[in-house]
């Protein structure tokens, strides 16, 4: 099966301090999810924005994310507002040639 990629963006309203406090504060709870094979975490904290970038194994374990305990934790944070959530197929040929990284 194909890696899906998943992008979530939102606003924050907590200083970029008590952001990266939550955020390293789940981190290890990312980092345990089947089927994630890594994240990277977005920061624009002139625009007070905030996001993700993951790599799923496939479909089945990014709907499970998405279905979760955690994904339900952060969407409703009452520090965040207006997320976005776009799933995405990734184009592995073009991909490798730029060195992304993913799976052949």
């Amino acid at each position: 099966m194909n890696e899906r990629i998943l992008q979530i963006n939102f606003r924050f309203n907590v200083s970029r301090t008590e952001y990266e406090q939550a955020a390293n504060a789940l981190a290890g709870e990312f980092a345990e999810l089947d089927g994630l094979r890594w994240k990277i975490w977005l920061m624009n904290e002139k625009e007070r924005e905030a996001g993700g970038i993951y790599v799923f194994e496939n479909e089945k374990s990014l709907g499970a994310f998405l279905a979760g305990p955690l994904a339900a934790k952060v969407t409703n944070h009452p520090a965040i507002s207006n997320m976005t959530v776009k799933q995405w197929e990734n184009m592995p040929d073009v991909t490798t040639i730029t060195r992304g990284p993913i799976k052949p």
